[in-house]
């Protein structure tokens, strides 16, 4: 505890801070309940089941502890919130590493009538808020070191792929809903990373994103990665500039994935689609399938206005204040374990 200390009073400063910022810039500060009936569908996250007992023997039901928040905050978007933001307790079975913990915060905020450049222009303010409160000039990890203050670089996935791995990624997504993940292959290969034949056209992806693409991100700057290809951005509504990507960023600083980003989709029925395709997905991988909420579907109907959301993991961000080797150096009391 005495070693985190001084860490723990940046963390404090940048609570202040960040409470304090979205007071300022008019949102309501929210508070969900962590117990959901979906805990979050992205196929490749695990959730921590548990069953809530009524009282009196009036039945049980099985819930999950939520890996994000998201689903109910849309929900209070819908019902007529139109900025709103959470300093969430979340929860992701089998994640435990330097960067990651089984409990951590998750800081999310969405902003109804809102683009994906005032969700930038809301991250660079907030973190340059909290490094001024926590007394640093820039953002560190161990030799990595990125100035906040000055110009975010804004790059494209597409751009990435073509500067750092030498491959155009969009030509091997020919439909954008199905890319081909034999032409993909064939080019990771060409530039020398191992790719096995189980592997989906996502898998290449995110193999030359690690090896050949993160390691440069956020490096003398921060990064706004945007542009996703169409399939890898399961919440957010296609670019109305390019039908063959996605309303997505990720922020990235020192090498970190610090927050992730959509233009929200507000089509129901192609939100279901897309959940059951997650789910089939999470079924083949791992033998087993998350439910829908039904309300947050029911929400969509509605009405969710044109919006955008963003998470951003604070604790990371604190790691990045303090230069942290560990997530656990920033937490007041890590979960046991590990």
């Amino acid at each position: 505890m005495a070693a985190r200390r001084g860490n723990l009073a940046a963390r404090t400063a940048a609570v202040r801070t960040t409470r304090a910022f979205f007071e300022a810039h008019d949102f309501a500060e929210v508070e969900t309940p962590c117990l959901q009936v979906s805990p979050g569908l992205e196929p490749h996250l695990r959730a921590f089941a548990t069953t809530l007992d009524e009282p009196f023997g009036q039945g049980r039901q099985a819930l999950y502890l939520h890996t994000s928040p998201e689903f109910a905050m849309k929900k209070l978007l819908a019902g007529g919130v139109a900025r709103l933001w959470q300093m969430a307790r979340v929860f992701r079975n089998g994640e435990r590493s330097p960067t990651h913990h089984p409990e951590f915060t998750m800081l999310e905020w969405y902003r109804a009538g809102a683009s994906l450049d005032d969700l930038m222009r809301d991250t660079e303010e907030l973190v340059r808020a909290c490094a001024r409160a926590a007394g640093v000039a820039s953002l560190r990890r161990g030799a990595a070191m990125c100035d906040p203050f000055g110009p975010w670089r804004r790059l494209s996935v597409a751009e990435a792929f073509a500067e750092y791995a030498g491959l155009d990624v969009l030509a091997t997504a020919p439909d954008p809903w199905s890319p081909d993940t034999a032409l993909l292959a064939a080019e990771a290969r060409r530039i020398g990373i191992s790719v096995s034949g189980s592997d989906s056209w996502d898998d290449v992806v995110f193999k030359v994103m690690l090896e050949r693409i993160e390691p440069h991100l956020g490096y003398g700057r921060p990064v706004f990665l945007h542009s996703y290809p169409l399939s890898m951005a399961a919440l957010a509504r296609p670019s109305p500039g390019d039908p063959r990507v996605a309303e997505r960023f990720e922020a990235y600083a020192c090498g970190v994935e610090l927050a992730n980003a959509f233009g929200e989709l507000t089509d129901a029925a192609e939100q279901r689609r897309r959940f059951t395709a997650d789910m089939d997905l999470k079924q083949a991988l791992y033998g087993e399938r998350y439910p829908v909420d039904e309300d947050f579907l029911a929400a969509l109907e509605f009405g969710l206005p044109e919006s955008a959301g963003i998470a951003l993991g604070f604790d990371r961000l604190v790691m990045l204040l303090t230069d942290a080797a560990n997530i656990e150096d920033v937490l007041w009391a890590p979960v046991a374990g590990g």
